[in-house]
This record gives structure tokens, sequence and C-alpha cells, in this order.
């Protein structure tokens, strides 16, 4: 599958089921249902972006963010589109995004066994900067933080919603 065969676009209260159900086969302790509606209804900080083709989705991507630091929250491929670059490129337009937000770094933690991803946030520009011991409440699995501090330069012509325009107290 190329990038021609699907869209990248911000996610909606509406995608939250088949989100939901991604999350629920990916990981081991995952969300639950309410977590998303939550960070689709009340967490202003929380930006997701889905990956569609045909109306269905193949994987979401999602990313805290406050002030100028994003600290992604989880990345999913549906199972049977994994390995096609869907995963690369959802994160890739979730960096792009919060660059656009102004951004300056991201964070994450990935299990330490996870060398798959671990390839791919390194290919898009990760570097480790150390380790959460015993991150992982499931297994007691150590965590790797990861860090990007090159952000891409924001789209000159981005807006969104939220951030187009904000009062000033000078009348």
């Amino acid at each position: 599958m190329n990038e021609c065969d699907f869209s990248v676009r911000r996610m909606t209260l509406s995608d939250v089921d088949a989100v939901y159900e991604i999350e629920n086969a990916v990981f081991p302790t995952p969300w639950t249902r309410n977590d998303f509606v939550k960070e689709m209804t009340a967490n202003r900080c929380a930006r997701y972006l889905v990956a569609e083709k045909d109306g269905g989705i193949l994987a979401y991507a999602g990313a805290w963010i406050v002030l100028d630091e994003a600290h992604i929250t989880n990345i999913a491929v549906k199972e049977p589109y994994r390995g096609k670059g869907i995963g690369k490129t959802i994160t890739r337009e979730l960096i792009r995004y919060a660059a656009n937000l102004g951004v300056a770094y991201m964070t994450l933690e990935v299990r330490k066994s996870n060398i798959i991803a671990q390839s791919l946030y390194r290919e898009l520009g990760f570097i480790k900067l150390g380790t959460r011991k015993k991150y992982y409440e499931n297994n007691g699995e150590d965590a790797l933080i990861m860090v990007l501090d090159h952000m891409p330069p924001a789209d000159a012509g981005f807006t969104e919603p939220e951030t187009l325009f904000e009062a000033s107290d000078e009348h």
C-alpha cells in the first residue's frame, strides 16, 4: 500500500469506536473507549489523527500538546495494514501537525522490546534519551524515552479552528 491509497485527517468523536477496536487489538493494557471519548471531548491538549481508506480507519496516532512540547500518547496500526508505511506516514503527519501548532520537541515512551517501533522512531529523527524502569504495568517491562528535538518548519498557511484567534487584553 502506498501513501496514495489512504488519507490522514484529524480524529473526530465518530472515529472512537474504530480507534478503540484497534487499541484493544494492539495493546496488552488498552485504553478504554471512554478514555478516547474524554480525549475528544474534554482534553484540550489532545490532538489525534486517523489514517482512513474508503471510510475505514486503518491507524491512529495521538499526542498531548502543552506549550512547546508534545508527548505522543499512542500510535497503532490495524493488523492487516502493518508493514505498509501507514505507521510511518501517520507519525510523520503527527510530527508535522505538532510543528504547525508551535511544538519545539516531542517525547514518547516505547517498550524496550518493541524494536520495530524504535526503528521507525529513529528513522523519523527520534533519539534515545533514557529509560523508565518497569514502566509497563502488565509485565514490568522498561520503556525507552525518546525525543525528537528538531521539528520540521511550520506550514505558513496552517490554521486550526481552536487556535485561529486569541483575544488580546488590549482594547
